[in-house]
């Protein structure tokens, strides 16, 4: 699941307006929409925006994996 899913499935999930989350983004509704929708790239600068306003941390979305070597 890519990193836009995993955060509208967690506002669907929890109940959370896309545009309660733009707009504490500082983001239109449009573009945080078309974010959500796959239409626009999310940017790291987003997702820091997106988990602020959250309140959670960017582990809640992204998963990093360690290269075993």
């Amino acid at each position: 699941m890519l990193v836009y899913q995993k955060v509208k499935a967690y506002l669907i999930e929890y109940g959370i307006k896309q545009n309660t989350v733009a707009r504490k983004c500082n983001m239109s509704t449009s573009t945080f929409s078309a974010m959500m929708n796959g239409k626009r790239k999310m940017y790291a600068e987003d997702l820091r925006a997106i988990c602020y306003a959250l309140n959670v941390s960017p582990e809640v979305f992204v998963s990093f994996k360690l290269k075993d070597d």
